[in-house]
């Protein structure tokens, strides 16, 4: 019988995080190219919304982003089964997503954020329900959840150390998501921007990664919350 390898993960060495949100700012920038987000400066119409979230405490930063957990709470609690795990990755479907909350209320990270949907850059409405606004009833904007889903779908090429990246596409790499980690490979793009290589791809199936993971792990210990 064949060992299913570990989901992969992204974590970050708070020594190092320096909270300049470049994260952030990649994360919301590669998900939404059908909105034009990547087009130019200043063309942006819509709010930033990325898929983890920099926490700025008095003694640290660090973001936070989805763990991918072996027995996702999250996926257990969705009415729609709009949350599943593919080639070692927790997603969500966000064509099936209701918007009920229930994956943000059990998550142990608070890694899962409801948004507005966006289509071109305007707010993707509703077909049905409707709200009061001052000039009477009108549709109501979608709302879904969002996490991380480490670039499942995009190939994003660069270099960790200096920030460069490519452009975007289908993912193709070996393991079906387009992921590996090292200078000039495939990797999310949070990890690809960081000018300090404060986050990194854990892989726990490659034996690279677990001196990473204990790194991560000892850093975590590290902190006085």
């Amino acid at each position: 019988m064949m060992k299913e390898r570990p989901n992969s993960f992204v974590i970050a060495e708070v020594g190092k995080c320096i909270g300049c949100k470049a994260c952030e700012l990649a994360c919301f920038a590669v998900h939404n190219r059908d909105n034009g987000v990547a087009a130019a400066a200043g063309t942006v119409t819509m709010p930033v919304i990325p898929r983890l979230q920099v926490i700025r405490t008095d003694s640290f930063t660090m973001p936070v982003q989805c763990r991918h957990c072996e027995n996702a709470p999250c996926a257990g609690v969705c009415p729609v089964q709009a949350i599943r795990q593919k080639d070692g990755v927790i997603t969500i479907d966000e064509e099936r997503c209701i918007g009920c909350k229930a994956c943000a209320m059990i998550c142990p990270f608070g890694a899962i954020s409801l948004d507005k949907v966006y289509s071109s850059g305007e707010e993707h409405k509703q077909p049905t329900l409707r709200e009061r606004q001052k000039d009477g009833l009108e549709r109501k904007t979608r709302v879904i959840a969002y996490k991380c889903d480490l670039c499942k779908d995009i190939t994003y090429t660069g270099n960790e150390a200096s920030g460069e990246i490519g452009p975007a596409g289908a993912a193709t790499g070996g393991n079906g998501r387009g992921l590996t980690e090292g200078g000039g490979g495939l990797v999310p793009a949070c990890v690809s921007v960081c000018p300090e290589q404060a986050l990194k791809l854990v892989d726990p199936g490659l034996g690279v990664s677990r001196s990473r993971t204990a790194a991560g792990l000892n850093s975590l210990r590290s902190l006085e919350i």
